[in-house]
């Protein structure tokens, strides 16, 4: 009860910080705007969020508190759904070593460790085992054991009627690796166009890199706008495209482990992992749902901000009208800018350092996809039996999943 307590006290305590900082520093109420012909179109998309009300103590501290947990889930993002989502479908695609051929493998270098530990034991039998050759034995030994364990669940994962069934899905897996990729592959176009798009064309770093339009081609909003046009096919893709994230995400966590700085906490395994670690991971999956919320809205602007609504405008004093897609220039009484638009523009105008974090933030999530792919790449192919031994296990833990 008192380590709970404990706890507890500490964290109202940084939630309390949070928001007196929030309320108080560095908040920006219109006092700085980008100059030029940027302060026009910053202070349409100003008005967006503006008329809805005044902007209070409680609004800007609740907008820090967000930002600042956003920005935790953007690293968390960049750390394992930058890596997941090169890892998961190379794995898929990549497959598992052969349960048989690997077992044969162990049983070959159990029995090499096996005859130098006995070799060494018989030379040193007379004058007895130095501190060197001690710690030798005792490491080939823990060694041997180690790989005996492997060999067990290997024959195991061999006689498993489970695994043959997998041996005929293979393809089905393969096939789903190459779509995984495809999707990936697109997300990572997306985000770099975006990205671009920003650079060349947003309002600059003290609007938090705000884009009043598209204006380069993004495959993910365009699909999107196009699909809403039959209900409900835009909400199934969205829905898909966010469980894909999620999913990445897991596949990250579990691939990576939870480190704080270099040191590694836990480990993900299947019903090995330590409840703290289920803990840990639950937390570091509700920081990821924040920052996909950013994801989103970076690889889907259009979408996310007004989909497929159209205006209409006139030209000059003549009778010709045009109907043009939403953006940022609109009024009020033309369009209507979504709930999650208006949430996230007005932290980018309330604090834009956390606009222009979470856009050089996703330049460092591409760079880390690329580098994951490489990774994974290179990487061999997974155990049979990836994640069901370790060293750190004990002997008799294998029992209850072996005969479970």
């Amino acid at each position: 009860i008192c380590s709970a307590l404990k706890f507890t006290i500490v964290s109202l305590f940084i939630i309390v910080t949070l928001l007196l900082v929030g309320a108080f520093v560095g908040v920006n109420h219109g006092s700085s705007t980008p100059s030029g012909n940027n302060a026009n179109q910053w202070k349409r998309i100003a008005d967006l969020f503006k008329e809805f009300g005044n902007d209070t103590r409680l609004e800007d501290a609740l907008s820090f508190v967000m930002s600042v947990l956003s920005l935790l889930g953007m690293l968390a993002l960049i750390m394992y759904s930058a890596y997941g989502m090169s890892a998961m479908p190379m794995s898929l695609i990549k497959g598992t070593k052969s349960a048989k051929a690997e077992r044969s493998d162990v049983q070959n270098r159990r029995s090499r460790i096996s005859e130098r530990s006995r070799a060494i034991r018989e030379k040193y039998t007379r004058r007895g085992l130095s501190s060197r050759n001690r710690d030798q034995v005792e490491s080939m030994d823990e060694e041997e054991r180690l790989l005996q364990r492997e060999e067990r669940h290997l024959e195991v994962k061999e006689r498993s009627v489970l695994q043959k069934c997998l041996l005929v899905l293979r393809l089905f897996e393969v096939v789903f690796g190459v779509l995984f990729f495809l999707v990936t592959l697109l997300v990572f176009v997306s985000l770099l166009l975006t990205n671009i798009d920003k650079a060349i064309h947003s309002l600059g770093y003290k609007s938090g890199y705000a884009l009043p339009q598209r204006n380069l081609p993004n495959p993910v909003d365009i699909v999107l706008v196009f699909c809403q046009k039959v209900f409900p096919l835009d909400y199934i893709m969205f829905a898909a495209l966010v469980l894909y994230l999620v999913f990445c995400s897991m596949s990250g966590v579990r691939n990576i482990g939870i480190w704080f700085l270099w040191l590694r906490m836990y480990k993900i395994r299947p019903r090995r992992t330590r409840p703290q670690g289920i803990l840990m991971m639950c937390m570091i999956m509700m920081f990821l749902t924040l920052a996909i919320n950013i994801i989103i809205y970076e690889l889907t602007p259009q979408y996310s901000s007004f989909g497929s609504q159209r205006y209409v405008i006139s030209k000059g004093n003549s009778s010709h009208v045009e109907i043009v897609s939403c953006t940022a220039e609109a009024t009020a009484d033309d369009c209507t800018v979504t709930r999650m638009t208006l949430l996230l523009t007005s932290f980018f105008y309330r604090m834009w350092f956390f606009g222009a974090a979470y856009y050089w933030g996703t330049w460092v999530f591409l760079g880390f996809i690329l580098i994951g792919f490489i990774i994974s790449v290179i990487k061999k192919r997974r155990s049979a039996i990836d994640g069901e031994v370790d060293a750190d296990d004990f002997d008799d833990s294998d029992e209850e999943l072996l005969t479970g």
